[in-house]
């Protein structure tokens, strides 16, 4: 797949591509129904925004994000995309008017052939633009539009706040559910304090700054260790929280692999989160928190090698 960084200058391979027009923040099953349906009129084609637009008008807002770009980027390649479209969202984008950008930005610059978009996508300068406005105006300029209807499961809209409310509440199978993929935290493993190595747990420890954060607690997960000599597919089980028995305060991602040895510093993991086991808590001593750190891996293997 193909990373574009910008909608001007773009080489000539690059047009006349059928895109899925939209954020795809978790990339879930309604996203998936868009983009399928943008396949078979050209090369397939993403257009997104970094940073995503919410985050450009409210910079101070609580973290929202599913996945970071890399993440998004990396799941868009499983699904068959050839060309990410990821434009950066600053003041000039953001005050194009609705003509302007779908004239400039996708016809002009990014040269489309076709645009699938969501029938509650807004676009342009206030969210002015509604999606009967892109099929008027995509016409006008040269390519064609299609307006995909909002997947439902159980009779409820599948969104993106659907599946953070999901993990909020510590039910990672039924964001999985509306994700149609298990919900992943991609990153590079970074140095922490060390304490899990010093129980007899060594822990890979993730940064979770910019993302929802599911609810704090310990998790059966499936880790993917994406390069270096140990790549591969290993089960494990995750901590995410703040350890409130070594008074923590930054929420952070520590994953145990299960029979593994070896140094992951610097690599990139991806944890998956199939289930959630039991929430944060404050142990009397060392000793209890092993005891329990043992039930919790007993636990998770039981989980995942169950399926």
């Amino acid at each position: 797949m193909q990373i574009h960084q910008d909608w001007q200058w773009l080489d000539a391979a690059a047009r006349g591509a059928s895109c899925a027009l939209g954020n795809f923040d978790g990339v879930h099953l309604g996203h998936q129904a868009v983009i399928d349906l943008a396949r078979g009129q050209g090369p397939l084609g993403v257009i997104t925004f970094e940073p995503h637009p919410r985050e450009f008008f409210q910079p101070d807002a609580a973290p929202f994000r599913l996945m970071n770009a890399e993440a998004r980027a990396s799941r868009l390649a499983k699904l068959g995309v050839e060309h990410l479209f990821q434009l950066p969202f600053n003041a000039g984008l953001a005050a194009l008017s609705p003509e302007e950008f779908v004239r400039d930005v996708l016809a002009r610059g990014l040269g489309i052939r076709h645009v699938v978009i969501g029938e509650d996508f807004c676009f342009g300068k206030g969210r002015a633009g509604s999606a009967a406005d892109l099929v008027r105006l995509g016409a006008q300029y040269g390519f064609s539009t299609t307006v995909a209807p909002l997947v439902k499961t159980a009779g409820t809209s599948i969104s993106s706040t659907a599946i953070r409310t999901a993990l909020s509440e510590g039910r990672p199978r039924d964001a999985a559910a509306m994700l149609g993929h298990l919900h992943r935290i991609e990153g590079a493993v970074i140095h922490g304090e060390k304490r899990g190595r010093e129980l007899g747990f060594p822990t890979a420890n993730m940064d979770l700054a910019g993302l929802h954060l599911p609810a704090f607690g310990v998790y059966a997960v499936r880790v993917d260790v994406l390069n270096g000599p140990q790549a591969g597919s290993y089960l494990g089980a995750a901590s995410l929280g703040v350890r409130p028995m070594f008074n923590g305060l930054t929420p952070n991602l520590e994953t145990h692999l299960l029979d593994f040895k070896g140094d992951l510093y610097g690599r990139q993991l991806s944890v998956a989160m199939v289930e959630y086991l039991r929430p944060e808590l404050k142990f009397s001593g060392l000793p209890a928190l092993i005891e329990q750190m043992n039930a919790d891996c007993l636990q998770a293997r039981e989980i995942l090698s169950a399926g």
